[in-house]
């Protein structure tokens, strides 16, 4: 067993993973080990938007972890795609850059992470970012990670059709979803460049994977953190190497990083005897430190398709026909644009379903492309559009636990998706919202049949039996290993894991509550937080403006 020495022990090389091995080894006297299950980003549909499609079964690259059956879903098993890669879920995800509600952040601060509401954490938000539009008070400029509008050649009619159908239901047209106001009708920011991907990854990794004091090792399977008196001391991990398998120790000198996600790390705290004192003991795991929280407070984006045929536009269908499909195939090669440089949604729109809530509650992701099964259950392309719409704001709470103490068996995943009638009414009023949508005048001439739910599902009680019938996760999973001064928090305002020393989390678990959107933008501004705290507590003076521009522009 080899046993190798660091300052720093990242598990994790995914959105969070990458930013925060960027930020801490640019301290060169520090040694920093970055450590990833999956293997590099190699694969073409990785760096082709369009290509996401390829990846959200692909267990070369993606985790493939589905819910255990889910009660209020017909039973079903919900398919929870998770990188496992270099990047992470940002090199398998939709590139859509959305970072969520003032409000999200504010309540956090005052759920006890103080120092975590809005204006707190707007300077991170925009040190991540380099807005390729230029910046403002809201969007920097300078850092690792792109972001861009949709290239005026590259929308299509259907999209525009959407923003303007969505305005004559009564919401405003917005021009930026990550502006001073996130409701009404838009086009979304996308982490693309030139037609690539833009995964932390490509843009946070590629600054310092040269740098000699970054260690990056791919393959590796971290078995558990090792823990000595009350603190992290290092982790336990595997690599194979030509079918022969080999256990490493590293041993850290300050901090071990848990960036495995929103699984993957209450998987293991409690592989590492950190969790629910009597669940740890009927595995048989000694207990270290009892936190009754590990693996609760689980929150996701349940998601909804309404898909609507439509005629005498150009949609997917049209442009994936063999002679169309070999000209989009040659534009974009040549150009970076085109049909395969179409990320997950261009459009979309956020809402609010009654007038009760004091702001949106709802989010929908447009596209121009419909399909269904055949006969055979092969996915068949339709000539229509899709819009899949989710509740950003659910009330049901689920858990993440591991079921024996092997790490490669996967984690027990319940999400009690639609578990309260407050949920359960907020998805329907949401479907009502897209079919109104559908429904107004812009459509008019073009529209054809709604392919789903279908004109026999109108009441209530078949639109929920429609949803439990086809929805499925928007791939926003969060929370279970939450922040804040209750007793299931499982991380202080720092990140810190209660009663152990030397070990933080630094991801999506974190987060208390789940936020209004996409989640791939809101864990990189963590990594970026987490960056200052973890090298203000080493004495190491940092300041919130530093930028790495210059790295960046070389």
């Amino acid at each position: 067993m080899s046993v190798e020495q660091y300052d720093y022990i990242i598990v994790g090389a995914g959105s969070a993973g990458c930013a925060l091995a960027c930020r801490l080894s640019r301290e060169a006297s520090r040694k920093v080990l970055l450590l990833e299950a999956g293997g590099p980003d190699r694969n073409p549909m990785i760096q082709i938007p369009l290509g996401f499609a390829f990846l959200m079964k692909n267990p070369a690259v993606n985790w493939c972890y589905e819910t255990d059956p889910e009660q209020h879903l017909g039973n079903r098993r919900i398919a929870w795609p998770r990188g496992k890669v270099l990047g992470g879920t940002s090199s398998i995800n939709g590139m859509i850059y959305v970072r969520g509600q003032r409000e999200d952040y504010d309540g956090w601060a005052n759920a006890g992470g103080e120092g975590w509401d809005f204006d707190s954490v707007l300077p991170y938000f925009r040190r991540a970012e380099h807005k390729a539009e230029g910046g403002n008070a809201l969007h920097g400029t300078g850092g690792p990670l792109w972001v861009e509008e949709v290239a005026a050649q590259d929308k299509m009619l259907p999209a525009d059709m959407f923003v303007q159908a969505a305005m004559e239901t009564g919401l405003p047209f917005n021009a930026d979803f990550n502006g001073p106001q996130q409701e009404g009708a838009g086009y979304y920011q996308l982490n693309t460049r030139k037609g690539r991907r833009q995964s932390t990854s490509k843009t946070y990794l590629a600054l310092c994977r040269s740098r000699p004091n970054l260690t990056l090792v791919t393959g590796a399977r971290v078995q558990r953190v090792l823990l000595e008196d009350g603190r992290a001391v290092g982790v336990e991990y595997k690599t194979r190497q030509r079918k022969k398998e080999q256990t490493h120790r590293a041993h850290s000198r300050r901090e071990v990083l848990l960036c495995g996600g929103v699984i993957n790390s209450p998987q293991l705290l409690e592989l590492s005897g950190i969790g629910d004192g009597k669940r740890l003991d009927a595995l048989n795991i000694k207990v270290v430190q009892d936190l009754p929280g590990v693996g609760e407070n689980l929150q996701d984006h349940l998601t909804v398709n309404v898909i609507q045929g439509l005629q005498g536009v150009r949609t997917f269908y049209e442009e994936s026909r063999p002679l169309a499909l070999a000209g989009n195939i040659a534009k974009y090669f040549a150009t970076g644009r085109g049909l395969l440089a179409h990320p997950a949604s261009q459009v979309g729109a956020f809402f609010r379903t009654s007038a009760a809530q004091a702001r949106p509650d709802a989010q929908i992701h447009f596209t121009p492309a419909a399909g269904e099964p055949d006969a055979s259950g092969v996915m068949k392309t339709l000539p229509g559009t899709t819009a899949t719409v989710c509740h950003l704001h659910p009330t049901s709470r689920g858990s993440v636990h591991i079921r024996s103490g092997l790490p490669e068996m996967a984690p027990a995943i319940i999400a009690r998706y639609l578990d309260t009638e407050h949920d359960r009414q907020a998805i329907i009023a949401a479907v009502r919202k897209v079919r109104e949508i559908f429904a107004a005048a812009t459509f008019n001439g073009y529209r054809d049949r709604e392919y789903l739910p279908g004109e026999r599902v109108q009441t209530d009680t078949e639109i929920l039996a429609y949803i439990a019938e086809i929805a499925e996760s928007v791939y926003h999973p969060v929370g279970t290993c939450k922040m804040g001064s209750d007793p299931l928090a499982v991380v202080d305002e720092r990140l810190r894991v209660r009663g152990v020393d030397g070990l933080r989390v630094v991801d999506a678990s974190i987060m208390p509550t789940i936020v209004s959107g996409n989640t791939n933008a809101p864990t990189i501004m963590i990594a970026e937080k987490a960056a200052d705290m973890v090298l203000e507590d080493a004495g190491v003076l940092t300041h919130v403006q530093a930028t790495v521009a210059e790295e960046f522009a070389s």
